[in-house]
Formats: structure tokens, C-alpha cells, sequence
């Protein structure tokens, strides 16, 4: 519901407005057609990654997660995107963080991938399973010694008292294991999002952009392609 109050408020002025106001930008980029979309929305997933790797190799896989909490506020945050398998979207985590407990307590999930310098985005719902522990194990001992430590230094969400608390604690936990192997937190481990919705983005002149959307056909475990009005 509108909320009538909200025109009757006097209206703060940023000066960063202007700038804003003054953002404009036509994409020319390329186009996307039906007829140049894989059948299976995995492939054509995996055609666009390769592609804004090349573009951008650090942050290609970024990837937006967004969760819902108890009280049915959408959250937000960025992630990294560790690998296509498992019938989905793998990413790592400390499960008694806020997104967590949100996974925790509502398995719907969606993601959000966006490549400026290709002026594509790919938007993906699903639900969201644990990944196997032996998967967790393995990309654990694959991190740098300093981030496998970091697991152990931060209860991820807790509201602590200062930077200078965190850093007496990584300490303590770098003299902990210095020298040794360092084991994976019970806490800490990987997450698959299995897609029912892919959709893609791609930016078009006069803002009238290509919008490819795959849906999941249950019944005959195929994909449903289809053209969305922009």
C-alpha cells in the first residue's frame, strides 16, 4: 500500500543527486536472440561466465545472494560463485551467519550475477541444499592458511566491540595453529543452489532489452524457454 504520509515529508537533498540524475548510458553491446540460446540454460550459463571471466577474472563469479529472514525482509549480499556442480550454484560460508539462519529457516534462495563490461545479468531462483561434508573438507583445506584461520577468528554476524577485538582474536587463532593443519569448522561449509528460474539479461538500445527466461518443467524434466517483455 502506498503510504499517502510520504508526499506530505520534506525531502532531503543529497548532492550526490545531480550525479545520479545525470547517469545515462545506451547498450550496444550485443543482442540476444532465441534462436542463439542453448536449450539447456546450465550451457548458456556457462557460455556467459567464460566470457566475463575473460572480461574480469577476479570478479567474474560475483554473485548477489539474496535470502528472506523470519520476519519476510529480502537480504542481500555478495558471494562467490566456487563451482556448477551438484545439479546447481556452489558457494562456502559459515552456516551461523545472518544468511545462515535465514537459509535455515526458508530453503528459497535466488542469485543475481551482473557483468557491467558485457551489459548482461542472469537472474536465478531455486532452493538451496547443503553440499556433501567431503566437498566442504576438500575446498576448505584449499584456502590460504590466513582465510582457513579467518573461519575460526570470526563468528560471522555476532556484533563485536571494536576492529582491535577481531584482530587479538585472529592472533590468537594464528599462534593456535601455526605450523599445523588447520581442520575445518563444524560451522563452516558449502551451500548448492538448485535452479528453477534462469533468467537473462541483455542490455538493448532504448532500454527495450532482451529478456530470455528458462523455467523448469517438472514433469518432463526439461526447460521452458521464453522471451519477456523488457
Amino acid at each position: 500500500m502506498r503510504n499517502k504520509k510520504l508526499s506530505f515529508m520534506k525531502q532531503k537533498e543529497f548532492s550526490v543527486n545531480t550525479a545520479i540524475n545525470q547517469t545515462r548510458k545506451e547498450y550496444t553491446n550485443t543482442i540476444l536472440l532465441e534462436e542463439d540460446c542453448d536449450l539447456d540454460p546450465f550451457l548458456q550459463f556457462e557460455q556467459w561466465l567464460a566470457q566475463a571471466l575473460e572480461t574480469d577474472s577476479h570478479h567474474g563469479n560475483a554473485m548477489v545472494l539474496s535470502t528472506v529472514n523470519k520476519d519476510g525482509m529480502p537480504d542481500s549480499r555478495i558471494v562467490l560463485l566456487r563451482n556448477i556442480s551438484y545439479g546447481g550454484f556452489t558457494f562456502f560460508t559459515n552456516y551461523k551467519s545472518t544468511k545462515g539462519e535465514q537459509i535455515a529457516a526458508n530453503s528459497k534462495v535466488s542469485l543475481l550475477f551482473f557483468w557491467k563490461e558485457l551489459e548482461r545479468q542472469v537472474r536465478i531462483q531455486g532452493e538451496i541444499r547443503f553440499l556433501p561434508l567431503a566437498e566442504s573438507d576438500s575446498y576448505f583445506q584449499a584456502r590460504p592458511f590466513e582465510s582457513q584461520v579467518g573461519a575460526w577468528a570470526s563468528q560471522q554476524s555476532n556484533v563485536i566491540a571494536d576492529r582491535k577485538s577481531l584482530d587479538t582474536r585472529y592472533d590468537a587463532e594464528l599462534e593456535k595453529y601455526s605450523g599445523l593443519q588447520v581442520p575445518r569448522p563444524d560451522y563452516w561449509g558449502g551451500y548448492v543452489v538448485l535452479p528453477s528460474v534462469f533468467e537473462f539479461w541483455q542490455g538493448r538500445e532504448g532500454r527495450l532489452h532482451d529478456r530470455i527466461r528458462y523455467t523448469h518443467q517438472i514433469k518432463s524434466k526439461s526447460w521452458k524457454l521464453e522471451r519477456l517483455m523488457p
